[in-house]
């Protein structure tokens, strides 16, 4: 069974004594793809490395709110310059949005709407970081009349703040969150959404799956989250498959469709 990774920090330190082997693993189990997201400058090109070290792995570039106070303008500025070359293996922008339980949203704003910007200016997708601030997201795409591919990643909430981020064409990301029997409101909201917007993920290092310890998970869990989220959804596990396969390959633009197969 093929499983993309949409969202997986394997550049993070955490894998630097075990990346090929969790990559060999990963893809001993149907992981056929892995996506990089950038959170800061000083990371970027680290990020880079790490994906073009390896086949089947892409990136993205962003500044996260975690750590905008550590930007300047002339940071946005160098990430237009480098998205704009359009480097092989780079699918998206981000890792941008808001978190209520992290600094301050006010200063994290700008670089959200920036970066929102520079997406729709360059017609690349969005990846988006929100921790309780689906409705702000929610509010600010619909302003601004977004049109785009946007990955709401991680997603954890209410059906109804998934219904409205879905029905704006938003693809939601689907990570260890939904292994967890506690989570019920987030794994009733996506065992309603339409398959055409589900995206699999692990968000490693972080958000870890029900029985793996806080900071240690890995692209190799993604078949555990992809039976949690089997479990949960009417469709047949195979359909469900392809359906993730191809959604990824939507978000992301990469050419070739694989549900039709």
């Amino acid at each position: 069974m093929e499983l993309i990774d949409a969202h997986c920090h394997f550049d993070f330190p955490r894998f630097d004594d075990c990346r090929a082997a969790e990559l060999e693993a990963a893809r001993a189990q149907g992981m056929s793809r892995l996506v990089i997201p950038g959170v800061r400058r000083a990371d970027w090109a680290r990020v880079q490395k790490t994906a073009n070290a390896h086949e089947g792995l892409y990136y993205c570039l962003g500044i996260h709110p975690w750590f905008v106070a550590e930007h300047a303008e002339e940071d946005l500025e160098e990430l237009r310059r480098q998205l704009v070359a359009r480097p092989a293996g780079c699918v998206a922008v981000g890792e941008c949005g808001l978190d209520r339980l992290h600094g301050s949203l006010d200063e994290q704003w700008p670089w959200f709407e920036a970066q929102i910007n520079l997406a729709s200016e360059l017609a690349l997708p969005l990846v988006v970081h929100s921790v309780k601030t689906h409705d702000e997201i929610h509010g600010c795409l619909r302003q601004r009349h977004w049109s785009g591919r946007a990955l709401i990643h991680g997603f954890s909430g209410s059906k109804e703040q998934a219904g409205k981020l879905a029905d704006l064409g938003c693809f939601i990301g689907i990570g260890g969150v939904i292994t967890h029997s506690r989570a019920r409101k987030t794994r009733e909201a996506v065992a309603g959404l339409p398959l055409d917007c589900l995206v699999l993920e692990t968000d490693a290092p972080d958000m870890a799956p029900e029985g793996v310890d806080k900071g240690r998970n890995s692209p190799v869990y993604l078949p555990q989250i992809f039976r949690a989220l089997s479990g949960i959804r009417p469709e047949p596990e195979d359909v469900l498959a392809r359906a993730l396969i191809d959604n990824a390959y939507r978000l992301y633009g990469w050419p070739g469709v694989r549900i039709s197969e």
